[in-house]
């Protein structure tokens, strides 16, 4: 039998890491199933299990003895054998599979980053995980043709289960584990006589034999531990709302971080004639939704109007599970930060073809400009079409559908007034142009933008992106840059309202600009450093979508407070931005809080792109594209905010966005604007209103 072991002479993979292989499920992107104590005891019974054949440990059905404490040089497998060798009694396999049950999520996070080191897995936003393709042997032979270590892991079990192959100690242990957590027959397909082999190897090996039988005696106990001691979930009365004091700045994540404060990470608040909201908020609560919510949550249920509005069902957002994860991984090269880095001279034709006109005392409204802005960007470069004319009842359309569909704030009748009609006519006019601009002839010479990703999909998979949501998606491209925009306009805000701060983004602006055009090279996550750390720290501040909306579809414990199926629940993953313990004084504008020495945007408080699988798609393509328009209009002008103006106002619902009615004044022109000629790939441009 050949086991697996890399070309870096860092040796065999170890029994845990093809337990976790084993369990990954390569149509959802993430891994088999298992109850969260079950999964715990398997991981720790295979790390005991790896020590055991490492000869630090021995183990019999009575006892676990330790008889080399020399550690391994593992971090997942030596905290174990410490705290083994250092308890002075001696206990049997499953005392210390329940002893050590709470160490798994640690030796689970580590198996994975090895995995990924050795780039067995690819990790992906949203906790996805895909194979990696990379060279492997297995004790100096080549492994078959094209196997990917996971697919080596199974089909060596295979071999054993359905070929009766003679199995080794480790694949007893492994196939024993598995078959404990009932998960062979989700990798296999089983037959009676394969059932029959399995009760026979798992009775092969006593190592595994006493650690498998340690975890299914484990197993048994916690499956009445559900809902027991349940704590009541603490119901917050209207006028503790209304009196917040955060209230009126409009900021959702300001106004729940308080509450929670006040009434734990999981709280309801009833407002008459609506169903009760329940709020869950904090870093803890990320950290299960991030990891769990998958298992417990879903997202389509709450966005089933919306998608009726626009004649789809099974939006991106709306899906959940493998066709999430598939149509996830088909769009993720439409929506990368590297897709806008080969169209850097587009983007600065735009941004400089928009400003261009511009004189010094426009008044220009910050909303406004950075929307026009944005899209004169995005549209010719994710759409290969102009949308400035159409673009404004395009968002007003899609934001009265969000407010009254999705987030409810407003009666369902808005969405059908003569204005709002009229409105909806340019999601048809958009798609006409961008199927128009989509023939095998007019995309001849043009760099791919998702539009051409999405009619991929569409022809290739017409099953997961039918004809009937095309008109959705084919103007879902330019929706979603609403809130690109927005986070645009706080941060242009903030910027110009903070001199120090102003100071050292134009001193970086300049030193990009002045001598040519920037680089894609010069972009990257360190620099220009002021800039990135400053658009963390606006994210932080003012997070554009601050809630997740959610279904409970299994019953979930959360941080002591059970949730029923058929709950709705309203993720506020950004309130965590305002706690103190997770953000001190978490009210000032800080952007040292991302030197390398501090790095708190690491903290599963740090929420500002969503948790989980449906964490933003285009993060990475926002904050490029953020910077760039940041460092372009600091270098060429010198903006200020009309100081007969109101202080900034927040508009909440349907997303964080600032008030209308905040102007920027054009205070000097620093640089000349030199358009030059268009980039070859750009089609001529519908010229752009000028703002006064």
């Amino acid at each position: 039998m050949r086991h697996l072991t890399v070309d870096t002479n860092l040796g065999q993979l170890s029994l845990p890491e093809e337990l976790i292989l084993l369990l990954l499920n390569e149509e959802s992107g993430y891994f088999r199933q298992v109850p969260g104590w079950n999964l715990n005891c398997a991981v720790v019974g295979a790390a005991l299990a790896e020590l055991s054949l490492l000869g630090r440990i021995d183990t019999d059905l009575t006892s676990l003895i330790v008889l080399d404490r020399t550690e391994t040089g593992d971090p997942a497998l030596d905290p174990l054998l410490i705290e083994i060798a250092d308890d002075p009694s001696v206990h049997n396999a499953q005392f210390w599979v329940e002893r050590l049950a709470a160490q798994a999520e640690s030796i689970i996070d580590l198996t994975l980053a090895r995995l990924v080191e050795l780039e067995i897995l690819q990790h992906h936003d949203g906790d996805y995980w895909s194979l990696g393709r990379r060279a492997w042997r297995s004790e100096g032979h080549v492994s078959p043709d094209g196997d990917t270590a996971a697919q080596f892991v199974k089909s060596r079990i295979a071999r054993v289960i359905l070929d009766e192959e003679i199995p080794e100690p480790r694949d007893v242990i492994i196939i024993s584990l598995a078959n404990t957590c009932d998960v062979l027959r989700l990798v296999f397909q089983l037959d009676e006589l394969s059932e029959r082999r399995i009760e026979l190897i798992c009775k092969m090996d006593l190592i595994g034999r006493s650690i498998s039988q340690a975890v299914a005696e484990t197993l048994v106990a916690p499956l009445v531990r559900r809902g027991g001691l349940a704590r009541t979930i603490p119901s917050v009365p209207l006028h503790k709302l209304l009196l917040n004091r955060q209230l009126r700045s409009g900021n959702l994540a300001a106004i729940i971080a308080g509450l929670a404060e006040e009434y734990g990470p999981v709280f309801q608040i009833r407002i008459p004639s609506r169903e009760p909201m329940t709020c869950l908020a904090g870093p803890e609560v990320n950290r299960w939704a991030h990891r769990y919510g998958r298992m417990y949550l879903t997202a389509g249920d709450y966005l089933r109007d919306f998608e009726e509005v626009y004649g789809a069902h099974g939006i991106l957002p709306a899906l959940d599970g493998a066709h999430h994860y598939r149509f996830r991984k088909a769009m993720s090269p439409a929506y990368s930060r590297k897709r806008l880095e080969g169209q850097l001279d587009t983007l600065f034709h735009q941004a400089r073809s928009f400003m261009d006109g511009w004189t010094v005392g426009d008044r220009l409204p910050l909303a406004e400009m950075c929307r026009q802005l944005t899209y004169t960007e995005l549209s010719p470069i994710a759409a290969g079409v102009e949308s400035q004319d159409i673009i404004g009842d395009l968002i007003a359309y899609k934001e009265r559908a969000l407010a009254t569909h999705v987030v409810k704030v407003l009666p369902k009748w808005l969405l059908r007034t003569p204005s709002m009609r009229r409105k909806a006519g340019a999601i048809d006019e958009l798609v006409n142009r961008v199927q128009r601009t989509h023939t095998r002839t007019q995309r001849v010479g043009r760099p791919r933008d998702m539009v051409d990703d999405l009619l991929s999909l569409h022809s290739n998979d017409p099953q997961l992106l039918p004809e009937t949501n095309l008109r959705f998606f084919l103007s879902a491209p330019l929706l979603v840059g609403i809130y690109l925009a927005d986070a645009l306009a706080f941060a242009v805000h903030a910027m110009v309202t903070q001199p120090e701060i102003y100071g050292r983004i134009q001193n970086e602006a300049d030193a990009m600009f002045d001598h040519g055009e920037p680089t894609a090279a010069d972009f990257t996550d360190d620099m220009p450093d002021v800039t990135n750390r400053f658009i963390k720290e606006v994210l932080r501040v003012y997070p554009v979508v601050p809630v997740s909306m959610r279904k409970v579809s299994n019953t979930a414990v959360v941080e002591g407070y059970e949730l029923p199926v058929g709950t709705h629940v309203y993720i506020a993953q950004s309130a965590s931005h305002y706690m103190n313990d997770v953000f001190p004084e978490p009210e000032r504008f800080d952007i040292d809080r991302y030197l390398p020495d501090r790095q708190e945007d690491l903290s599963p408080g740090y929420a500002p792109y969503g948790l989980g699988t449906h964490t933003c798609l285009g993060s990475r393509w926002a904050e490029l594209q953020i910077a760039v328009n940041l460092l372009m209009l600091t270098h060429h002008f010198r903006l200020s905010t009309d100081p007969a103006g109101p202080r900034l106002q927040i508009n909440p619902f349907p997303s964080l966005s600032p008030g209308k009615k905040l102007k920027l004044v054009i205070a000097e022109q620093r640089n000349e604007i030199r358009l030059g000629d268009a980039p070859d790939s750009l089609a001529p441009a519908v010229g752009c209103p000028v703002l006064h």
